[in-house]
């Protein structure tokens, strides 16, 4: 695969704003990205921090035509498009595909436990063969603490042998080093792009060969976070890990996705922000000041945001 086929660097997992009916916002969602892409940070829309289980097949189109309509670049885009039912995997795919995003991050089907590597390798493969589009690219998601469905070394063997370049790459949520590692070890040098799932591991991942990373807290931390992929080279890229991890470790004091909406709201000057769907719970008063304040005081800011 040549450069020109790769997405790589720092990503966001876009959060979904919400208007108060808990409809999505289109127009704050192409503000967000665009904000996000002048901060040198792609968009990996509809990730799990972007609610994207609480969404529709058909909002989700909807949010991407606009985007693309709205002038964002689809080429910084991997948006999320596994589903449990193959059927909606593929429209949402194969619509993706149509509009030029780069690749897809593909969750596997994770409502039912204990699936074996055979099943996996039946969905992945069914869906790739009804998109039926020599520019398809999918990256496998591997986040075993929410979907309880792995995403293993035997299987990723199996893909490549079967879609070279099509399987393209994953993003490793897992919270296990060791466990990037080995997919860096046995596939980075093949041209598979391995991201871990936190700029936690962004440093030790890039010093193994990795493509970058899709982070959280890209959300709200991307300038810092994508000058680290840039110059992880640099004498003082430990420095700059530890300063990111800092304000990693400030966010996950909190619900995530609630902590980072709260950010947005306040370091935006836009409450509504704060909206998330059911089941989820917006923080309270007493926690976004405390969020607030915690941050301060490590110096964070969300230049251009306002």
């Amino acid at each position: 695969m040549n450069d020109a086929q790769r997405i790589t660097g720092v990503l966001s997992p876009v959060v979904t704003p919400f208007k108060a009916d808990l409809s999505p916002d289109p127009e704050r969602f192409v503000r967000q990205c665009k904000w996000l892409l002048s901060q040198n940070v792609g968009l990996a829309v509809f990730g799990t921090n972007s609610e994207a289980n609480s969404l529709s097949v058909d909002e989700k189109v909807a949010l991407l035509e606009k985007l693309v309509s709205a002038g964002v670049d689809p080429s910084r885009m991997m948006p999320g498009t596994g589903h449990c039912a193959i059927t909606d995997s593929v429209k949402l795919t194969a619509q993706a595909v149509k509009l030029g995003c780069a690749g897809v991050l593909m969750l596997p089907p994770f409502y039912y436990k204990g699936v074996s590597d055979e099943g996996l390798y039946r969905s992945f493969s069914e869906i790739v063969e009804r998109v039926g589009e020599p520019r398809l690219r999918v990256y496998l998601y591997h986040i075993p603490p929410v979907a309880q469905v792995p995403i293993t070394l035997g299987l990723v063997e199996r893909l490549l042998k079967k879609y070279p370049g099509t399987v393209a790459g994953m993003k490793d949520s897992g919270g296990d080093w060791n466990n990037t590692k080995a997919f860096l070890d046995a596939y980075a040098k093949a041209g598979f792009d391995v991201f871990p799932g936190a700029e936690t591991f962004l440093l030790q991942g890039m010093r193994n060969g990795g493509a970058g990373c899709i982070s959280a807290t890209a959300n709200t931390n991307p300038g810092p976070i994508a000058r680290l992929f840039e110059t992880w080279r640099s004498a003082d890229a430990d420095a700059q890990q530890a300063k990111l991890d800092g304000i990693r470790q400030t966010f996950a004091k909190y619900p995530m996705i609630p902590a980072l909406k709260a950010a947005i709201a306040h370091y935006g000057g836009d409450a509504a922000w704060s909206t998330v769907r059911p089941p989820l719970v917006e923080l309270t008063p007493d926690q976004s000041r405390s969020l607030v304040s915690d941050l301060d005081a490590r110096g964070f800011t969300m230049p251009g945001l306002r």
